[in-house]
């Protein structure tokens, strides 16, 4: 007798972070952004699994880390879809969405090479100017980035 499986079987987390809706295109910038590939934790990475919002997406998932969630909304630039989920005694204690933040500071690098902020020893400052798909405008040069050409440093 043979059974359909229609779940993936997936380590259940006793407590860290599981980031959801990152679409696929973006997950190893969202893995960078988080410094993972420098970390001793479990982690679980998944591309390219089907997903109602985005189409295609990505998930990570970090044993024993609860992320800060400055850190976290740093993926907004880059996955404006994702959802953080920190989850503690195997329960899913908090969950929301990333926010982009109106301002973002040392964030993200300026592409004009001509910038005051890549000459000087001074942090970047960008408005974002779309929060949907991130369109950021350098505070300094006016120069305008997409979440997607973005960065992040």
């Amino acid at each position: 007798m043979t059974t359909k499986k229609t779940e993936l079987a997936v380590a259940a987390l006793r407590d860290g972070t599981v980031i959801d809706h990152i679409p696929s295109s973006a997950l190893f910038r969202a893995v960078h952004i988080l410094g993972i590939e420098n970390m001793t934790n479990g982690v679980t990475i998944g591309n390219n699994l089907p997903g109602s919002r985005v189409g295609r997406k990505g998930i990570i998932k970090v044993d024993g880390v609860e992320f800060d969630r400055d850190v976290l909304n740093r993926i907004a630039v880059v996955a404006p879809t994702a959802t953080i989920n920190v989850i503690r005694d195997y329960t899913v204690a908090e969950k929301h969405p990333v926010e982009l933040p109106d301002t973002l500071i040392g964030t993200v690098r300026c592409p004009n090479p001509k910038c005051i902020t890549n000459n000087e020893p001074m942090a970047t400052r960008f408005d974002v100017t779309d929060k949907s798909t991130p369109i950021l405008r350098c505070h300094y040069c006016n120069h305008c980035v997409s979440g997607a050409e973005a960065e992040i440093i």
